[in-house]
């Protein structure tokens, strides 16, 4: 779930929104995976998730206690988030109500939830229910001719916060794919090529003599001597 808050809110008003916004939906938790911001480091979460049996798995620069699969989430939804707020989202319908960026976080949250990921080729709909919601795009109405005006604005909300959604959405994603293959140089080695190993990462690993032998082996390519 994608819920705004501000940085400034107090831990308790913070710990009341996940609890009545996240657990009334999912239960509570066996494992909870987070960054450490100051919100999830504090005295008071971390005591209550200790009565109720809940481990935490904090993520650092260097030594992360998470997986590589909460890692990579954790930042493209940093970096989608950041995208679609940053861009000043901002709309007014027909009676003069103004639609923020964060009011409109569940529509970014639900089409999140349908977008197909390409190294799985599900979406996290999928995994998470087995299903994917219907949004509002999916039976929208476009020959309906008597439509009140405050339908027609939020119509209109709703196409263009898609729109601003789905490009967020291909920047984060794009992101770290350009930075990869801006840095990113091939390998001047094939696949079945013999090629020297080293052995420094090896040192503090236990190892039967036949593999020692086998590391320490000169090793050559089939072109190349590799010194």
């Amino acid at each position: 779930m994608f819920l705004p808050f501000h940085k400034d809110d107090p831990v308790m008003e913070t710990e009341i929104i996940i609890w009545n916004k996240v657990i009334s939906h999912t239960g509570l938790f066996q494992n909870i995976r987070s960054d450490k911001d100051p919100k999830f480091t504090s005295a008071l979460w971390k005591n209550l998730n200790n009565l109720f049996g809940a481990k935490l798995s904090f993520s650092t620069a260097y030594h992360p206690q998470t997986d590589v699969l909460a890692e990579r989430m954790i930042h493209t939804l940093e970096k989608m988030i950041k995208r679609f707020c940053a861009y000043g989202l901002e709309f007014k319908d027909f009676d003069g109500f103004i639609h923020y960026w964060c009011t409109l976080i569940p529509d970014l949250e639900l089409e999140y939830k349908k977008s197909i990921h390409s190294s799985i080729g599900k979406t996290p709909a999928t995994l998470e229910k087995g299903w994917n919601p219907i949004l509002p795009y999916d039976t929208l109405k476009k020959d309906l001719v008597d439509i009140h005006p405050t339908a027609s604005s939020l119509k209109l909300i709703l196409d263009k916060a898609r729109h601003h959604e789905n490009k967020c959405m291909q920047d984060s994603l794009n992101y770290p794919k350009e930075r990869w293959d801006k840095r990113h140089k091939p390998p001047c080695f094939k696949i079945e090529y013999l090629v020297l190993m080293s052995t420094v990462n090896f040192n503090n690993i236990k190892k039967p003599k036949e593999i020692e032998r086998l590391l320490l082996r000169t090793i050559y390519d089939k072109s190349t001597t590799w010194t």
